[in-house]
This record gives C-alpha cells, structure tokens and sequence, in this order.
C-alpha cells in the first residue's frame, strides 16, 4: 500500500498530464505574467514573519473548513497582518484549486506562495501564470540536479521558492542546489505525524544567509517564543489559523497581545 505522500504524487501525475492537454505549456508561455510582490524580501524585512495558510481540508484531518471561502480568508489574513499568504492548489487531497491562487493573487497586496507538490516544470509555468510570488518545492520528492533546475526556472520567471525538508541530506541537497528559503516540514508527509522540535533540532544546518521557515503545528505563543529564541525567520501556519474566526485575535494570541 502506497504510503500518502506517493498517492498524492501518482494523483498530481495525473493531474499535471490532463492540464497539459487542456493548456498546452505554448499557450501557457503566451500568458503574460502578473507582476507580484517578493515572497523572499517580505519575509527577510521582517525580524518574525507570518505566513498565513489558505486550505480547506488535509488527508490528515479531513474537511478543516465546511464553509470555505478562500477569498474572504486571504483579505481576512492581509488584515490581521501576514505577511504572505500560502494557498493550497492540490484538489483531491487537499480539496484546494489553482484558481484560488490566482483569485488570492489578484485581491490582495502581500505575496502568495502556491503550495503543491511540483514534481514537472509545467506546474512552475503555470504558478506565474496564476500569479504567485513563490512556488513550494519539497526536496524529497526531486533529486538534486531536478531540485536545481527547478530553482533556476522559478528565479528566472521572476519567483521564489520555499524549499521544504525533512533531514540535513534534504537540507544539504537544498543549499548545494542554490535555495535561498529553506522550511523545516514538522508534519512528516509519509503518515502525517507532527513534531515541532523537528525544527529546533535541524536549526543548525542551516547558515544565517538562508531564510529558514518553521511549517505546521503551531498554535501557540509559547512555540513562537522558542522558534524566535532559535533564530526562526518566518512561520508557516495553517490548520490554528483556518479554524479561527477571527483571524486578527488568533494571530495576536500567537503574538502575546492577546490573552
């Protein structure tokens, strides 16, 4: 039995093939790309950023969002004061579309990170295309050389990349193949269990000229406080956040301002 990160990879297979058929990449190369906000400057401006997760559901915790308006939750979260918004276009497993990223793209004023697992340069054409100011890349899904390759295209379409590990060979692999933003996964993706001192623990594997972002698990202002005393530049919070309703009080309860 495939484990869920390899059904959710067979499943975008798929996915990216029919989306070749109905876009073909010299049609999508014809599409002029949005101008957009930098992801990496937004984030290396800020001494702690925020990134605020756009999803409606996740193989791990089901539907997190019965009524999900990912447009209103994106100008929710640019209020309450992220710093970039991460939006998941994965559908069967994350019930997410890649229209979400465009529509997010188009409304608000801070950078959107396309969050999906990219595993063909299409997908990267197709995140300028949308929009986006950066692209998720995860290590263990591409060799180095593929890794590389994909970095080099998403810098020279104008974008950034967030390049997700799980280990120091992820993060080794990462640095040589030139990553400029490097995010600690604390959800392991092959059975979806959480351990946030997976980040501390990697913390210094990764040199203080590369961005390096805390993802999942986060949801309260004591972890914040260790991330920050450890040097974390950026967080990437989602499920805390999606099931908040009011996004402005959740952020600031992980801030300190609010009891």
């Amino acid at each position: 039995m495939p484990n869920i990160l390899e059904q959710i990879v067979a499943s975008t297979r798929k996915r990216v093939e029919h989306q070749k058929r109905t876009v073909p990449l010299s049609k999508l190369l014809e599409t002029p790309t949005p101008t957009h906000p930098s992801f990496y400057e937004a984030l290396k401006n800020q001494d702690f950023a925020y990134i605020l997760e756009v999803k409606k559901a996740s193989p791990s915790k089901g539907v997190i969002k019965e009524h999900f308006e990912p447009l209103e939750i994106a100008k929710q979260y640019e209020q309450a004061g992220a710093h970039a918004i991460s939006v998941l276009s994965e559908p069967e497993f994350f019930l997410g579309k890649s229209e979400y990223v465009q529509q997010i793209a188009k409304t608000v004023s801070i950078p959107v990170l396309r969050k999906d697992f990219i595993i063909d340069p299409y997908m990267i054409y197709e995140s300028a295309a949308l929009g986006a100011s950066a692209i998720l890349l995860i290590a263990s899904l591409l060799d180095e050389a593929t890794l590389k390759s994909y970095l080099e295209l998403t810098h020279r379409l104008g974008m950034d990349a967030l390049v997700e590990s799980r280990n120091e060979e992820d993060i080794a692999k990462a640095l040589r193949a030139g990553a400029k933003i490097v995010g600690i996964n604390n959800r392991d993706l092959r059975d979806f269990s959480v351990n946030i001192e997976q980040s501390l623990q990697l913390r210094d594997n990764i040199p203080p000229s590369t961005l390096f972002v805390c993802e999942s698990g986060i949801d309260s202002k004591e972890q914040i406080d260790k991330l920050k005393q450890n040097y974390v530049d950026a967080v990437l919070i989602g499920e805390y956040m999606m099931r908040s309703d009011n996004k402005k009080e959740a952020l600031e309860r992980l801030e300190g301002k609010r009891l």
